[in-house]
This record gives C-alpha cells, sequence and structure tokens, in this order.
C-alpha cells in the first residue's frame, strides 16, 4: 500500500485554473465513488476550498498515476491544461504536507484556522461515502491532533487573520473611516460571517447580506444587525454598497458587468471596493475594466496577507518541529500496520496450504489407504508447497551472492530445538 497526496493550490496555480477544478457539494459523492472505482485506488478524501484542490488517497503498489488522469476528465480538461499545475507527495511527504495543511502552514494566510474545518467536512464527506477506511481515517484523525497541538503550544493563532480579515484591511486602506459607508456581502458561509464581524469591528455604516436562501441570511443578519435580501435582489442594493465582498460556492458568476454600470450610474460613479473570495468566482472579471470599480480575487490579497505572515513565521518554524516528531509516530504506525497485514496475508497463504493438503489427505483416507502412507503423503506436501517459495528466492539469492537474503532463508528455518 501508499499513500497519495495530489492536487493544486494557490501557489501553484492562479485562480483561472483552480476555478476550473473545483468540487461543488452536488458533485463529491459522485467524485468520491469514481475515485475510488480507479484500479489500485483503495481509500479517497476530497478537500475543495477556493485555494485548492487536493485528493489524499491509500493505493496499491501497482497504482500508475490514475488520479491525475481522472481528475481532468472529471472537469472536462486536457491534461497538459493541468498537469503542469498539479503536484504529488507519496507516503512520508504525503503525511507531511497533510500535517502542514491541517495546521494552516501551507495556507496563503499563515496559520489559518478554516482549513481545519474544512479538512473535517471533506473527511466526514468520506465517511459518509464509505471511502475511507483504516489507513486514511487514521491519518485524518492524527492530522487533526497535530492541528491541535500545533495552536495550543505555538503562537501560530495568535491576532487572528483570515483571507476576510485582509479584505477588511484593505477596505480600510482605500477608505479609511467606514462608518458613513455601506456594505453588501454576498454569501453566508464561514468567510462571510468573518467578514462581516470584521466590517463591524471597523464600524461599518450599514450592512446587507445577500444569499439564495433568505432564512440562511436572516439568520446572520440578525445576529450583526444587518437587512437580508435574495440574490436577486442584489441588482437594486448595489447602487447603495460602497464594499462588496462575494464568497459562494456558486458555479456561475452572481455579479455582473451589466449589473454593475447600471450600479454605477446610480451612484454617479462614486467607486465600488469589491472583493471576490470565491472559486469559481462570484464577480466576473470583466466586472474589473469599469472606471470606478476595485476589483480583487484573492490571489490579489496576497500582498496584504505576505504583511501578516512574517509575524506568525516563528511560531510557524516552533510549528514544524512538532510536525516532524508527529510525521515520525504516523510512519511508525504505518509501518506496524503493514507488517500486521504482511503476517496475516503470510499465514492465510500458510493456511491455504495447509487446507490444500489436509483435503488431499482426507481424500486418501477415503479411499482406504494406509494411514501411515498418509501422513507421509501430507508431512511431504506441506513440507514441499511451504518451501517452494523459499527454495527459488535461495537460488536467486545464491546465483547473485545475496549473503543477507541467504542469511534471512536459513533463520526462517533455524530448528531452535536442534543439539
Amino acid at each position: 500500500m501508499a499513500l497519495i497526496t495530489l492536487g493544486i493550490n494557490h501557489q501553484t496555480a492562479p485562480v483561472e485554473i483552480r476555478e476550473k477544478v473545483t468540487f461543488a457539494p452536488d458533485q463529491m459523492d459522485q467524485a468520491l465513488q469514481q475515485a475510488t472505482s480507479l484500479k489500485e485506488v483503495n481509500e479517497a478524501i476530497i478537500v475543495s476550498t477556493c485555494n485548492r484542490t487536493e485528493l489524499y488517497c491509500e493505493v496499491g503498489e501497482q497504482y500508475d498515476n490514475a488520479l491525475a488522469h481522472w481528475l481532468s476528465k472529471f472537469h472536462r480538461l486536457d491534461d497538459d491544461q493541468l498537469m503542469p499545475y498539479l503536484y504529488q507527495y507519496r507516503n512520508h511527504e504525503a503525511t507531511h504536507h497533510l500535517f502542514r495543511v491541517a495546521s494552516g502552514l501551507d495556507s496563503m494566510v499563515l496559520g489559518e484556522p478554516q482549513i481545519l474545518g474544512q479538512l473535517k467536512t471533506a473527511f466526514d464527506t468520506a465517511r459518509a461515502n464509505n471511502t475511507v477506511k483504516t489507513v486514511l481515517g487514521r491519518l485524518f484523525q492524527h492530522g487533526f491532533t497535530v492541528a491541535k497541538k500545533v495552536r495550543t503550544d505555538t503562537a501560530i493563532g495568535a491576532n487572528p487573520v483570515s483571507v476576510a480579515f485582509a479584505a477588511v484591511s484593505l477596505s480600510k486602506q482605500i477608505f479609511g473611516d467606514l462608518s458613513s459607508l455601506h456594505a453588501l456581502m454576498i454569501g453566508a458561509g464561514e468567510t462571510i460571517e468573518l467578514a462581516a464581524r470584521h466590517l463591524r469591528g471597523q464600524h461599518i455604516g450599514g450592512l446587507t447580506i445577500a444569499n439564495r436562501t433568505l432564512e440562511r441570511a436572516q439568520g446572520l443578519a440578525d445576529e450583526l444587525g444587518a437587512t437580508a435580501i435574495t440574490i436577486g435582489e442584489i441588482p437594486d442594493e448595489l447602487a447603495k454598497a460602497d464594499i462588496v465582498v462575494s464568497s459562494t460556492a456558486s458555479q456561475l458568476p452572481i455579479l455582473g458587468k451589466g449589473a454593475t454600470e447600471s450600479a454605477l450610474k446610480k451612484r454617479k460613479h462614486r467607486p465600488i471596493f469589491m472583493v471576490d473570495l470565491a472559486v469559481p468566482r462570484d464577480i466576473e472579471a470583466q466586472v474589473g475594466e469599469l472606471d470606478d470599480v476595485f476589483l480583487y480575487t484573492v490571489d490579489d490579497l496576497k500582498e496584504v496577507i505576505d504583511e501578516n505572515r512574517r509575524s506568525r513565521e516563528e511560531a510557524a518554524n516552533e510549528a514544524m518541529d512538532i510536525i516532524q516528531t508527529e510525521v515520525k509516530h504516523f510512519d511508525h504506525w504505518i509501518k506496524t500496520h503493514q507488517s500486521a497485514d504482511e503476517i496475516r496475508l503470510l499465514r492465510q497463504n500458510a493456511e491455504l496450504f495447509k487446507v490444500e493438503c489436509l483435503n488431499k489427505a482426507r481424500q486418501m483416507l477415503e479411499n482406504k489407504d494406509d494411514p501411515a502412507k498418509v501422513i507421509e503423503t501430507l508431512s511431504s506436501n506441506l513440507t514441499n508447497k511451504l518451501m517452494h517459495g523459499a527454495t527459488l528466492e535461495m537460488r536467486k539469492a545464491l546465483k547473485e551472492d545475496d549473503q543477507d537474503m541467504i542469511q534471512i532463508l536459513h533463520s526462517l528455518f533455524k530448528n531452535e530445538n536442534r543439539h
């Protein structure tokens, strides 16, 4: 068996590529079933966020990179469109990567806690689809424990920073005082909630929450003293918005150039600051071409985020020490697990030999053969079967003068009671 991690993230691929390989929630069940139906793929978990799409799999030793081809095919891409952006890790490196991801060390915002919740959601979805068994189950549970230890034992989570926080920080840089401004938040998930709370903390003048489900929007609006509307009401609301932050799971853009142009006319071209935190993007790229619109995507926030990253680097170094130790612990478990599997397989094979020889012996007894002859035949057949593979390996070792293998084979059949 082997562990495989295959994926792309904000470091290897721009948003234009990442948005093409995201998995919508309603695609996840089908994707997990397809992935585990591939030859040699025994377990699978799929993580799909705005900054990464990753497959974590336990595969057989004959695995031949089928996952990369499947990922391209699932999203109707040619291999050469995706392959340059993919990374793949195996065994030790795959474990190391997951522990870094879970701890927030591989995120655009160093140490951000949201990814841990996203990993847990991916894990629960895979469990619901029965695509998680012993190995990935142990790997992810260990990863969750590592993330908790990193957050407890280091300052990686001090002064919370997130993509949502970076978006609000940028709006402060552009507008200064936010108390006279109105913000339109599109979506009602965790990212939008964080951004809205940060805006409230900066004394934003007014807040509107737009969501496909009005009830969900109203729930968040009630908590924040905001107004709730549906997605369909956005064009009318847009003219009031000085700040727009969007983060939904929509597979198609929600806000286009035409609606934005109409809003700007009503605003008499007062500028609008827009942050699109969704992948795929919620706001058409052409909106950014309009005068009086300042449109930023998650990739554009990198500079703001880099300033915060420097303050967390010391904590990240401490976190890496924890991760290195925990990777060794998991590697030890994997070796123990694999050795148990190999011993079980060895015993199963020996049991098959025994049953086959016993069946022949019983047949001889039913045929009234001499019991002494039956016992002799039984012992000879069993010895020959058990020795066949070892004999072939010994011949090979002698031919190649492999002294280590020769000694191992001798030790297998050493009689400890011999004087």
